[in-house]
């Protein structure tokens, strides 16, 4: 009598959580179109000033308000400043400021949500007053004179960043502390208070990591607010600083002429436009991504 080898099947191969969230990103075809023209937009801030053959700050004399034309792509402003190489000069002040801004943005509300959740009683009082009185003070206007008060053409670009992100983590850091509270009677964070791991180190091995894809989400949604507000401040002339120029400083110029000489207007407006809807298309294809429960993704 013969006896018969039975053979496992194969197991199929598991997929880790990132490949499963990417798989699902790139299904969503808006989400991967603004990736790639976030891409682009970051290849011509970075390659762009190098190839162009005006630099933002020139001044080509003869040519005051010209048109668009062989020499000048996109015009030239009233100061015979290129539109072309201000508008990549301003897409990438807007990125480097709207990416400060963010991080600081989520880093804060990330800290101060999971500090008041976790230790409660007086923490907890001291920091949800402070979200309390940020939520009600005009956000724009406290800007606006900070702005005023400390920031020189050299300076305009670093200290905006730094304004947006101590004045817009408010709304993140309530939805941190709600979540924290939830998470904080978890048994695994019972075990590692238990072993004696000290409340720092608790909140950023355990909690904070449970609640990243919120984090990475609002990161990447932060970036689009934090590009339009740089170019409301700079519109209303509290922003970047002349001789820097950014998205915000040129609509502001072109504005006056939008009419009469529309092209120192329509570039910059249309630059803007196009790379916050592409931050946004990123931020929801993340949140359908991250998300199990979404179907925007296609099944996993």
């Amino acid at each position: 009598m013969t006896s018969t080898t039975i053979t496992d099947a194969p197991h199929a191969k598991r997929i880790g959580r990132g490949r499963l969230t990417w798989r699902r990103f790139v299904r969503n075809r808006g989400a991967l179109v603004g990736m790639c023209v976030i891409a682009f937009l970051i290849l011509v801030a970075v390659i762009g000033p190098h190839v162009i053959r005006w630099d933002f700050t020139y001044v080509d004399s003869p040519n005051f308000l010209k048109p668009p034309n062989a020499h000048h792509w996109l015009g030239t402003t009233k100061a015979g400043r290129d539109v072309l190489s201000m508008v990549i000069h301003g897409i990438g002040r807007s990125l480097i400021i709207g990416t400060v801004a963010a991080i600081l943005m989520t880093g804060i509300a990330s800290a101060m949500g999971a500090t008041a959740a976790y230790f409660g009683k007086w923490p907890e009082k001291v920091i949800t007053w402070i979200i309390d009185m940020f939520l009600i003070v005009p956000t724009f206007l406290v800007q606006a004179v900070m702005m005023k008060g400390h920031s020189t053409p050299a300076n305009s670009w670093i200290i905006l960043p730094l304004v947006l992100g101590v004045f817009g983590w408010m709304m993140t850091g309530r939805v941190v502390r709600s979540l924290t509270l939830s998470l904080k009677q978890r048994e695994y964070v019972m075990a590692a208070r238990y072993v004696g791991l000290s409340a720092p180190r608790i909140i950023i091995r355990h909690i904070l990591p449970n609640i990243s894809s919120l984090l990475i989400i609002d990161l990447t949604l932060n970036v689009g607010y934090a590009i339009l507000g740089e170019a409301g401040l700079s519109f209303f002339g509290f922003g970047i600083l002349a001789p820097d120029t950014s998205l915000g400083t040129l609509i502001s110029e072109g504005a006056q002429m939008a009419t009469t000489y529309p092209w120192i207007f329509s570039a910059p407006a249309i630059a803007l436009v196009v790379l916050v809807m592409s931050v946004n298309a990123v931020g929801d294809g993340l949140r359908d991504a991250l998300d199990p429960n979404s179907m925007s993704g296609g099944q996993a």
